[in-house]
């Protein structure tokens, strides 16, 4: 086998020459783009379940935007920033980094004065570290602030297109909720024209969560959510990462591939990082795609799955039962009390109860209030798929075979 690094990258964003499919949400958020640059100030809150391939899908929209409106892009990952001052730091921050090598940066650097130094130990970076008292009047002046850096790239660039990536901390934060809907109503009143697009990523009940503690930004925000890709651009999305290492791949391996990671972008890069790294021959058959399938399966749950609820689905004494939840409705969201109870043994049936409270009480099920009575939904589409998964891993689901 030839040594080259894998093409996959879990748990990262995928590189732009794999981006596949999005259409239409790309023409969405584009149209927004388009809006910005004109002047007229735009909001987005991108969101879609985990895993789903968000950031993803946002680097590909800055990408876009950079190159074919001129805009000056920031991508900023916010998972563990809690407070308003670190959220606007680590912003303005990442808005130098991205002009770093620009011969206008001085120019930009200037305007934030000796707070903005240039680190060269580890690699030439920048970095924003002004007094709490004055992140705290950034915070307060922050429209004005973003003004006056558009105003400084004015002869180079079209605009600003921030996103603010993980919301997930600061949507339960009514602090957060009130700064945002006063950042928005600002700009709109004192700022005619204002050529920035801020695109937030969360969640959907991240949004939910916001929209309850500050009702007023539902009509704030441009939503785009994101869903499952469709076969056909799974299948090209392992055909190019393949290709681009010199693999070949047969038909049925692809199907294989294509079936088990479910269109979500990130079992699509376990599951083909784990196929690559066993394959031995420089071509990928049916019984590598299945390998790399079962041995991703250990990889989901230990490292997206929460350690308690992994930990839960895989207790012995309930192992049994919830497999047989997933081994009809591979990957399936929804299923039904009876219908599993039809599956079981005697022993199972006597503490299928109790496991369905435990699941409940963990927040791994809850009740489809649209499937009638005794209807229940896992709450994460990542629980059904990894069951699945592990669930192969173990021989007791069907494979493409059966």
């Amino acid at each position: 086998m030839s040594e080259v690094n894998s093409p996959f990258t879990p748990g990262s964003p995928v590189p732009l020459e794999l981006f596949v499919g999005r259409s239409e949400q790309i023409a969405q958020v584009m149209r927004h783009v388009r809006q910005a640059v004109s002047g007229k100030q735009e909001n987005v809150f991108l969101t879609g379940d985990r895993g789903i391939g968000k950031s993803s899908f946002a680097s590909f929209l800055r990408h876009l935007a950079t190159r074919d409106h001129n805009m000056l892009g920031a991508h900023v990952f916010l998972g563990r920033v809690s407070t308003l001052e670190e959220m606007v730091r680590h912003t303005l921050e990442e808005i130098l980094k991205e002009t770093r090598e620009q011969p206008w940066f001085d120019q930009l650097s200037a305007y934030f004065g000796d707070h903005v130094r240039q680190l060269g130990m580890f690699g030439v970076t920048v970095t924003f570290d002004p007094p709490e008292r004055d992140l705290t009047e950034l915070v307060r002046k922050f429209p004005e602030v973003l003004g006056n850096v558009v105003a400084q790239i004015a002869d180079e660039k079209a605009g600003l297109f921030i996103i603010l990536d993980d919301m997930n901390g600061l949507a339960e934060s009514i602090e957060f909720a009130n700064w945002y809907k006063s950042l928005i109503d600002e700009i709109a009143t004192q700022y005619p024209q204002f050529p920035v697009l801020i695109m937030l990523i969360g969640l959907p009940e991240k949004r939910d969560s916001l929209a309850s503690l500050q009702p007023s930004l539902l009509r704030v925000f441009r939503v785009c959510e994101i869903e499952r890709l469709s076969s056909d651009e799974v299948r090209e999305f392992f055909a190019n990462a393949f290709a681009g290492v010199d693999r070949e791949v047969h038909d049925d391996a692809f199907e294989v591939l294509v079936r088990y990671s479910s269109g979500i972008p990130f079992l699509m890069h376990e599951i083909g990082d784990a196929t690559f790294w066993l394959d031995e021959d420089d071509v990928i058959d049916k019984k590598d795609a299945f390998n790399g399938v079962i041995e991703a399966a250990e990889n989901v749950g230990t490292k997206y799955l929460d350690p308690n609820v992994y930990r839960a689905i895989r207790s012995p004494r309930y192992r049994s039962i919830i497999r047989k939840i997933v081994v009809e409705r591979p990957g399936g969201r929804s299923f039904s009390r009876s219908e599993v109870k039809s599956r079981l043994d005697p022993d199972e049936t006597r503490v299928f109860d109790n496991l369905l409270r435990k699941l409940r009480q963990m927040d791994i099920v809850e009740r489809d209030l649209e499937g009638g009575a005794g209807a229940y939904l896992f709450a994460n589409q990542m629980y059904p798929i990894y069951l699945w998964m592990e669930s192969l891993q173990a021989g007791v689901a069907r494979s493409l075979d059966d």
